[in-house]
């Protein structure tokens, strides 16, 4: 039994390792890292902050692969166990209903999130500028794009798992043309997953590994203590931007409100895949897998622009943390 509940789903064969003996961190990584190399497809420079969830008893997603011409593109991937990866070499085409919106550009930092009966996907799209793209798939063949959410400057879109007051809602982080020198974490409301409303202020930045940057990672993950909300903040140092991960806690029914929030981070880049590749210094947590069953999570996370990284948490520990370190 677990001290807190995740309500979700059963995934009995969801990836996990226990935690080392020697190990002090709340979160830990996986000892297969990186579980997806930057060189898995034949035309890719590198496969990171891709999205995850499981699908049909396996796993299914859609990753991010830069091509050798560094075009960013998103592609379908599938995996029996969530480790071992099979990408389609050619990246998605979405099917759109308007000419304009439908106009590729580029695409990137994709989040894969399960509503009602499909799975939608979000991510970071060309219109005039980053903004947020939306698209919805059955089978994880055929993808259905739809209009975009918000005006340019946008990234960061993240959908929760289920309407909350009748709505869908979606946190985002308001941006610029560039690297994006701030940010703070925003939520959004819609009857139809194209009018977007109700907009609230979540977070912002605040000091050290946070003082730059906030922006949200996974699909939230619901619990009995609240929402679940991993996110990446960003520190500017000597060397260019420094990416790592915190934890939040947001209220059930009204989300832009934070219950509590790491002041330290729960994963940083340590490790040379985490510290050497295309930009170093890079912890950005995209997916997580959360069992309703066991309390383990796994977190999928771009480690340097380049490969993606496994790692586990275990939702009592986590959520204690939290709450015991908390900046609220």
């Amino acid at each position: 039994m677990t001290k807190y509940k995740i309500i979700g789903q059963s995934i009995p064969n969801i990836p996990w390792e226990d935690k080392p003996e020697n190990c002090k961190d709340v979160v830990w990584r996986s000892s297969l890292n990186p579980i997806i190399p930057r060189d898995l497809l034949p035309t890719s420079n590198s496969i990171f902050n891709s999205a995850v969830v499981p699908y049909n008893g396996e796993f299914a997603g859609v990753f991010r692969c830069d091509n050798k011409c560094r075009e960013m593109r998103i592609h379908t991937g599938k995996s029996k166990d969530g480790v071992n990866w099979v990408i389609e070499e050619e990246p998605i085409k979405f099917k759109c209903d308007d000419a304009e919106v439908g106009n590729f550009v580029y695409a990137y930092d994709p989040r894969v999130c399960y509503i009602d009966d499909r799975y939608y996907v979000t991510w970071c799209n060309s219109y005039h500028g980053p903004t947020i793209g939306i698209a919805y798939t059955y089978d994880f063949k055929e993808y259905h794009q739809l209009e975009n959410a918000f005006l340019p400057f946008n990234r960061n879109g993240v959908l929760f798992p289920r309407k909350i007051n009748g709505k869908y809602a979606m946190l985002s982080r308001p941006s610029d043309m560039g690297h994006t020198a701030f940010g703070d974490i925003f939520y959004s409301e819609s009857f139809d997953m194209e009018h977007w409303g109700h907009h609230r202020h979540v977070m912002g930045r605040t000091g050290s590994w946070q003082s730059t940057k906030v922006g949200a990672g996974p699909v939230p993950i619901e619990t009995s203590e609240g929402w679940l909300l991993i996110y990446h903040g960003v520190l500017t140092s000597c060397n260019g931007y420094v990416y790592s991960a915190g934890a939040a806690l947001l209220d059930i029914n009204e989300p832009w409100k934070v219950l509590y929030r790491t002041a330290p981070y729960i994963i940083s880049p340590q490790t040379i895949y985490e510290c050497v590749g295309d930009v170093p210094n890079v912890v950005f947590p995209c997916a997580a897998l959360a069992d309703a069953d066991t309390g383990k999570i796994a977190i999928y996370y771009g480690a340097a622009d380049t490969v993606t990284g496994l790692a586990y948490a275990d939702v009592d520990e986590l959520i204690d943390y939290i709450k015991e370190n908390s900046l609220v």
